[in-house]
């Protein structure tokens, strides 16, 4: 049986650039802690838009240009970048199908006893991709560190957690 992290978009337009907030940049620290102290595979996803961002479904609903591909706004912040040993995955949406396939075959070579989720916004890609690999992996005990999260705001946070505490994915403040 083995454990995965999922490191969901710790990317700088989230931390301190485009998007960026006060609690993203509060957590830093934490996701670091937790990804140097996890005792299995540690995958990162990473929010991915071209130029043309702007003329998307999201980019007329977000009209904020972030995370263009190449940008230093694109980039794993600075501290974890040396911690990156397995996957990437760039996803050009909020959640990741290529992520959820990945630990399907992922289980089917070797078990999966637990996923965590850390990372950011709690409230669009944390939460969309927990309920995603809840879609492919539903018997897989999927887990949500809050600690180790930040939403666009605090209120839209503690929301997606309860959203994702219905569903059956544990949420743990470690």
């Amino acid at each position: 049986m083995q454990d995965i992290l999922i490191v969901v978009d710790m990317q700088n337009d989230f931390i301190d650039g485009a998007l960026g907030t006060a609690e993203a940049e509060a957590i830093v620290p934490k996701v670091l802690e937790k990804v140097k102290s996890f005792p299995g595979k540690v995958w990162f996803t990473r929010d991915t838009h071209q130029d043309y961002y702007m003329e998307t479904q999201e980019g007329h609903n977000l009209p904020v240009p972030h995370c263009i591909e190449g940008t230093e706004g694109w980039q794993i912040c600075d501290g974890l970048k040396p911690l990156i040993q397995g996957e990437i995955f760039d996803k050009p949406a909020f959640g990741s199908v290529e992520l959820g396939q990945m630990l399907h075959q992922e289980n089917d070579k070797e078990a999966i006893q637990s996923i965590t989720l850390v990372g950011l916004c709690t409230d669009i890609c944390v939460i969309s991709n927990a309920m995603l690999i809840k879609a492919f992996l539903p018997e897989v005990k999927i887990v949500v560190d809050a600690s180790c999260c930040a939403g666009v705001t605090p209120e839209s946070h503690k929301n997606a957690l309860e959203a994702m505490k219905v569903c059956q994915i544990e949420v743990v403040n470690d």
